[in-house]
Order: structure tokens, then sequence, then C-alpha cells
């Protein structure tokens, strides 16, 4: 597989800091000892080893290491294996433009999977999809890509959580509509994020349903308004942040070269639909 480029402005990583983060519902939680462990490039056995801490999921059945990325079509249920990149699928965390560790074809359905550490390019969907109780320890460079160029395209993201995100958890860099409901992250850059700067662009509709998001992080959904991009927020808790630092819904004026522009944030009526009270901090 050729790896997707990197888009300027809302795709750079960031070095990653220390993180200590408890999700009030014991979905997440992000811990010194683990994140020391992980920053002493001992990603494999350490990560391994203080999983539960970087994630709290249920217990692993298993895990599987893989060198090369695996190309799914249908249902796969991973009966809660952990999955981590090995060799060239491995390289740099950090690094833009890895491949993923799974590739899924239009209609797949992906449950019950553990993503480690190393995670390369997590999950690309290459049209409509499922993800259901999917779990990410620690994100690489994104946890999904969603690049489906039908209108018509449906992505679910159901269940399971996200932790140490420096950049974007869920890319939405097609078109179609993305919704993510009843998800747990912890320390993120965006939470979903309509690209930017794609050399084709799309209207892009997210739904955010019975989301806690836990700082530090800096947007929840981020769209473009000139190209008709919406976002509906609803139950959304926001946990730790009480300088309200983390924005709901950030508005760009997407682009097809260049660097997108930022707007106005808030909800709006037209793009970012949600009302105040849909977005509880605690």
């Amino acid at each position: 597989m050729t790896a997707h480029s990197p888009h300027s402005g809302h795709r750079r990583r960031h070095n990653r800091t220390p993180l200590i983060v408890a999700a009030a519902a014991g979905v997440l939680a992000v811990t010194l000892v683990a994140q020391v462990a992980l920053a002493s490039g001992e990603r494999g056995a350490a990560a391994e080893q203080a999983g539960a801490r970087v994630l709290a999921v249920p217990p692993v059945a298993g895990k599987v290491r893989l060198t090369a990325t695996r190309r799914v079509t249908g249902v796969l249920d991973g009966g809660l294996t952990r999955f981590t990149a090995a060799g060239a699928l491995a390289g740099d965390a950090r690094q833009a433009g890895r491949s993923p560790l799974f590739e899924l074809a239009d209609g797949t359905v992906l449950k019950n999977v553990v993503l480690g550490a190393p995670a390369a390019g997590g999950v690309r969907c290459l049209g409509s999809c499922t993800l259901e109780n999917v779990y990410w320890e620690d994100v690489g460079e994104d946890a999904a890509t969603f690049v489906g160029r039908s209108p018509d395209a449906v992505y679910t993201v159901s269940g399971g959580g996200a932790a140490d995100a420096a950049g974007t958890v869920f890319q939405f860099d097609g078109a179609g509509t993305l919704t993510v409901r009843d998800f747990a992250v912890a320390g993120f850059g965006e939470l979903v994020r309509s690209c930017g700067d794609c050399g084709a662009q799309f209207r892009r509709d997210v739904v955010l349903e019975n989301v806690t998001a836990t700082a530090p992080g800096r947007e929840l959904v981020g769209v473009n308004g000139n190209f008709g991009d919406t976002a509906r927020l609803s139950g959304v808790t926001v946990v730790d942040d009480p300088g309200r630092d983390i924005v709901p819904c950030q508005k760009f004026e997407g682009v097809t070269t260049g660097d997108p522009a930022k707007l106005d944030a808030g909800p709006d009526g037209v793009n970012c639909l949600f009302e105040e009270s849909d977005v509880t901090f605690r």
C-alpha cells in the first residue's frame, strides 16, 4: 500500500509530554508510569506490560504483531486481541504518512480490537465502515482515517476509546457522515478533523454522541465552513479542563493548496449545530 500523504496545517505531530489523566467513567487512564516507559523508547514490551494503565480495556485475549497492513473485508472480530506494528510497518510512530495496521474495504466491520504501541497509521477506511469497541492505547499518527468519496458513505465509531493522540484522533479526508458515539478520549489535539487542505475537498458531516473527552486537548471537531461541513454534538462531557480551553467546534476555511484559515468557534446554527447545554465541562 502507498502511504497517504500528510496534510499541512492539521496533521503535524508534536512532541509528547508526560500525561496524568483519569477519565471519570474509568474508560481511559493514562498514567505517568506508563508514559515514562513509552518515552524511554521501550514501546514494545513496556507498553505491553503497562497497557492496562495506558488504556483501561477489558482483558486482552491475545497479541499479534503485524509487519504489513492487514486488508479486511466483511467482519473482523478480534476478540480483544492486541495488534501492534513491527518491522518496517512500525517505523517512527510520530512520522507522518505511516501505513495503517488495518485497511478496511467498503462496508467492513472491525470490532473488539486493541491497537497497542506502536500503532503505525491505525485504521484506514476506504468506504463506509464500522469500528465497534476498538481501543487505541497510544495513538500513532492518527487513530483512524476515513477516505471514502461517496457523499452517502457512513462511518461509525461505536464504543471504545483512545489515549495520547498529540495530533488528530479521527482524520476525515473523504466524503459522507462520521458518527462517534459512546467513546472516550484522553490527551488529544483534535478528536475529529475535516481535512483542511486535501487536494479533493467534500462536504463532511460529523456527529458526536455521548463522548467523554479528558484534557489536555485542543478541539473536539474541526470543520470547513466554506465547504458546508456540519458538526452535531450531544451528550458531550469534557473533564479536567477548568479553563475551558478545549473548543467543542472550530470552523476553518478549507483549501486545496496552502494552509486552512481558522475562523470563529462555537454554535452558529449553520456549521456547528449544538446548544451550549450539549457540552458539559466538569
